[in-house]
């Protein structure tokens, strides 16, 4: 059976990521969509993109890019330090940790695997984005700054003009469940802030939750309307 599988913001969290893929048992029919922030903050942000980047010979997989992600290649890139001071306060230095602190360490196949990291994914009846839609403008007209950097908490976003339902991450949910707004389900759960990483069957509503700590726990989705 053919499913459609989104993976809220990872943030280093590699055990809860392996954890999720392990009870997921990804198939060559499934696909699966990372919303972006795979990196920085949490501790081993060197094993997710490791983990990733074999789970595109697995499946489907669909990684979109996050605003940390943009910082990250930003700053292992540009030649001003600005933007190298820029990611490190935002939690690259984490993810520095992660390499033995040194740029040098971190290999090209992961500098490779961000530089070909996707704006936005859609289905028929999905898409999927870092941050934040404008709802009146097409998806390849959306501007950087909505779709990467601005929270829902503070423009949450009507229905998209392709009347398609939204999966996004960025705004964290501390509390560890998704949001349900209904045409936007925000699947940021907060693993690195000691809550859950969250994968979400858009279809059958099939929710796969898992922690730093190896823990599992299975949901369906039901709505909220807080955030």
């Amino acid at each position: 059976m053919t499913r459609t599988i989104a993976i809220g913001d990872i943030h280093g969290c590699a055990i809860a990521l392996q954890t999720l893929l392990d009870e997921i048992k990804p198939t060559r029919d499934d696909t699966i969509v990372g919303v972006g922030d795979y990196v920085d903050r949490g501790m081993d942000s060197a094993g997710v993109l490791e983990i990733l980047v074999d789970l595109v010979s697995r499946c489907r997989f669909i990684p979109l890019i996050g605003n940390h992600e943009l910082m990250m290649y930003k700053g292992i890139h540009s030649k001003k330090k600005g933007e190298f001071d820029f990611w490190y306060q935002h939690g690259g230095n984490a993810t520095l940790a992660s390499y033995g602190g040194r740029v040098e360490n971190i290999p090209q196949h992961h500098v490779t695997f961000l530089s070909h990291c996707l704006r936005y994914f859609e289905t028929d009846t999905h898409f999927f984005i870092h941050a934040n839609y404008d709802a009146d403008l097409p998806l390849a007209e959306q501007l950087d700054e909505v779709i990467f950097w601005q929270h829902i908490r503070e423009l949450p976003p009507g229905l998209h003009i392709s009347g398609k339902i939204a999966v996004v991450g960025h705004t964290p949910q501390t509390e560890g469940e998704i949001c349900d707004l209904g045409h936007v389900k925000i699947i940021d759960t907060y693993c690195y802030g000691d809550q859950w990483l969250t994968a979400l069957d858009v279809n059958s509503g099939t929710i796969w939750q898992a922690n730093n700590s190896g823990m599992l726990r299975l949901d369906r989705l039901e709505a909220q309307e807080d955030f």
